[in-house]
């Protein structure tokens, strides 16, 4: 009896993580966010009045229009998540278009609370991400139009378009609200800014060399 006790919490202790490391599910057909609501929010928003959702609720125009990639990085990412689109809510979903131009990228970036499939549109894309330490294995492939990459939740990715013409992705990502933390903006780019000496030693670089990078972002 003992060992069979056991052996329930250690499959709970396997189980419960993973239980918990996603959106909520539904416990009814669709919860329409009330984006008018004022009312106090915890994890989630709002449900509007289900007599009051219309078919326009669990529509979005917009990703067939292409980004403005006339930045420093030469991307724009176009996302789709709960705040654009109301219909979402308590569903566990969200996606994005990205448009590169060419020798664009998609900066190394994270996703704290999603895991991310990519389907590359049109052009080609040099991807890869990062595995956790102590490994920090460097995993990366070359797509080509019709391929598919997924990025593990909480991984440092990116993209680059290694094409002479512009590119175009589609993502899927398994959350309504993903969160996005770009590693050199979050890094150097904080308010107020992380201390030089710490990102000094850090980075194991001349301290001018960190004040020089925060004065990019």
């Amino acid at each position: 009896m003992a060992s069979q006790f056991v052996l329930l919490l250690g499959l709970l202790a396997i189980t419960c993580p993973v239980a918990f490391a996603f959106d909520n599910s539904p416990l009814q057909d669709f919860c329409v966010a009330d984006n008018s609501s004022s009312a106090v929010l915890v994890n989630g928003l709002v449900c509007k009045d289900p007599k009051l959702v219309q078919a326009n609720d669990f529509l979005f125009r917009g990703l067939h229009l292409p980004g403005n990639t006339s930045n420093a990085v030469g991307s724009k990412v176009n996302l789709v998540n709960v705040g654009q689109f109301p219909g979402l809510n308590t569903f566990g979903i969200s996606m994005a278009r990205v448009d590169y131009a060419p020798l664009g990228i998609n900066p190394p970036h994270i996703h704290p609370r999603a895991t991310e499939i990519w389907t590359v549109i049109e052009g080609s894309l040099q991807v890869g991400f990062v595995t956790s330490n102590p490994e920090n294995r460097f995993i990366t492939k070359l797509l080509q139009k019709g391929d598919v990459f997924v990025f593990p939740m909480g991984l440092i990715h990116f993209q680059r378009n290694v094409g002479h013409g512009n590119a175009v992705a589609i993502s899927a990502l398994s959350s309504q609200n993903p969160g996005i933390i770009t590693i050199a903006n979050a890094v150097f780019g904080s308010k107020p800014t992380v201390s030089s000496d710490l990102l000094s030693k850090a980075f194991q670089v001349d301290k001018n060399i960190i004040v020089r990078m925060q004065s990019q972002f």
